[in-house]
């Protein structure tokens, strides 16, 4: 009984671990992708201010390109939080990896421990049959020899009460 308690509080654990990990897992995937909805925003704008000229004759004036230049800018920084992001997201997937690499490793070792455990258990059962049987063949036995020589004990006495009434009538006879 106590064994099934450790094991289903083992059991457990790794899912309140596995839960917790797959939580982080989650928040930095919506993170990540939040990320990328501001990068496609922002390329968006910068689309729009590359065809915003609002110079003499429909060109663009330094002002134009300046905005332009700051949104690509924005654009770069928010990529560099991309990458750093995802790097993290690897992380939190590569420890799940691992997680699951050691669990593997850890019921595999578990599995093996109990079939060495059921073998020597059948094994010693087998003996423990075999002397049951022996000591059932030895018990029938002497059972036998036991009614034998009472048996045995019970001739003899009568006998012997018949030769002692033969005795005592001899006796009465010669007297």
């Amino acid at each position: 009984m106590v064994k099934k308690i450790a094991l289903f509080c083992l059991l457990f654990s790794n899912v309140v671990a596995f839960a917790q990990d797959s939580t982080s897992y989650e928040l930095q995937r919506a993170k990540v992708n939040q990320l990328l909805a501001n990068r496609s925003a922002k390329f968006g704008q910068y689309d729009e201010s590359l065809n915003s000229k609002t110079g003499i004759f429909g060109l663009q004036t330094k002002k134009d390109i300046r905005n332009s230049n700051e949104i690509l800018r924005e654009i770069a920084i928010t990529d560099n939080d991309i990458f750093t992001e995802l790097k993290v997201l690897m992380d939190y997937k590569d420890l799940q990896v691992e997680q699951v690499k050691s669990t593997v490793n850890n019921n595999s070792e578990r599995i093996e421990n109990y079939r060495k455990t059921i073998k020597e258990l059948q094994q010693q059962n087998e003996v423990l049959t075999k002397a049951s049987d022996s000591a059932d063949n030895k018990q029938g036995i002497l059972i036998f020899l036991l009614s034998l020589s009472l048996i045995a004990v019970a001739i003899l006495g009568y006998l012997f009460y018949r030769k002692r009434q033969t005795l005592k009538s001899y006796e009465k006879t010669s007297i």
